[in-house]
């Protein structure tokens, strides 16, 4: 099966094309390159809007092995990475290029079973795959993704708006994809060559739902959206590379200090669980693990509580766990008892403080 036929196999009858109009695609996969009307797209954006793009790569033994990935979660990981980044800047995720380099031991049907995923995560979250580039690999699997989006003008949400007093937040529990992933790497030795373990074969340890959050993780799309619509958000970030360090990225960006409460860290029970049955602090995973695509930002404290009441109506999590404050740009963690508190939870200041170095996944 040649170049052509194999891009034939992997996308043919996937995306229809009037479903495709409605994401504001002109001409899609088949021509030199796609052409696409963001102004045209159904997204529920209001005009005027900007564009956003994105792009990500996994690379095999890099960011995933073959013990620990099977190859339909590669494919839907690949986008839902990309996705993340839209859903951090307030935005609607629409279109995605996708670029691999294949190696031998990949044949058609393990790369459909890649695309297989790929479009699992399109349809949920509404992308439509319009194109990319396909090479040979002398070696390892290599996906690059480039996602568009599109945003209200002047409403995107950056790393920069942080200001001093703001409440810190977070959308969902941090952990369980480092979690995941190291039942998974516990396991490898023993699965039978070739073989990729699902988390369905976790079930009776009750590590399935670490192991999905690290094989095929949920990007924040609509927790972005609610945060751009309210308006009381003032920064945002994803959380990929580990809350200490997208919490020091935002520091830095807004020239300020990111003051987390230990206590008010959400913990999964199921890493907590996994975490005390293996004998290591859940902490390090929570703080430094990363790809847990959940939201991380900063929002006027004022619009705390309503933010957390509009996050509930629609049967999302929404987490306070600190504050911001003047100062050198760092992230600070504060634990132990505090002496009061407010609604929001324990006040850090009678906390004991311990800097937190600025650590998380960094390819360099």
């Amino acid at each position: 099966m040649d170049e052509f036929a194999s891009i034939r196999h992997w996308t043919t009858e996937r995306q229809g094309q009037d479903w495709q109009r409605r994401r504001g695609v002109v001409t899609g996969i088949g021509d030199d390159t796609a052409v696409v009307d963001a102004a045209l797209a159904e997204d529920g954006v209001a005009s005027p809007k900007r564009l956003l793009l994105a792009v990500d790569t996994m690379v095999e033994t890099v960011h995933f092995k073959q013990s620990t990935m099977r190859d339909a979660d590669v494919g839907y990981k690949a986008l839902a990475a990309n996705i993340s980044d839209i859903a951090a800047m307030g935005g609607v995720p629409l279109h995605a290029l996708v670029s691999v380099s294949v190696p031998p031991a990949y044949t058609p049907e393990r790369m459909r079973k890649l695309y297989d995923g790929l479009y699992e995560c399109a349809e949920r979250y509404g992308v439509a795959i319009v194109g990319g580039d396909t090479t040979s690999s002398p070696g390892q699997l290599v996906v690059a993704v480039t996602v568009t989006g599109t945003v209200e003008a002047g409403r995107e949400l950056l790393r920069s708006g942080a200001q001093p007093g703001d409440a810190v937040f977070v959308t969902g529990a941090v952990g369980k994809s480092a979690a995941g992933l190291h039942a998974l790497l516990a396991q490898e030795g023993e699965q039978r060559a070739g073989e990729r373990l699902s988390p369905a074969e976790f079930s009776e340890t009750g590590e399935e739902l670490l192991v999905l959050a690290h094989q095929r993780p949920n990007p924040s799309v609509r927790a972005g959206r609610l945060l751009q619509e309210r308006g009381s958000c003032r920064s945002l970030n994803d959380v990929s590379d580990g809350l200490a360090s997208e919490a020091w990225e935002i520091a830095e960006a807004s020239k300020l200090r990111l003051v987390l409460n230990e206590a008010l860290l959400p913990r999964s029970g199921s890493l907590a669980a996994y975490a005390a049955r293996v004998g290591i602090d859940p902490l390090e995973w929570m703080l430094y693990g990363g790809e847990d695509y959940v939201l991380l930002g900063t929002m006027d404290s004022q619009d705390a509580d309503n933010m957390r009441a509009a996050f509930h109506e629609e049967g999302l999590p929404f987490f306070i766990i600190g504050e911001t404050e003047e100062g050198e740009p760092g992230v600070v963690l504060a634990s132990g008892k505090p002496s009061h508190g407010d609604k929001r939870g324990p006040s850090t200041h009678s906390c004991r403080r311990i800097e937190l170095k600025k650590r998380g996944y960094n390819h360099f």
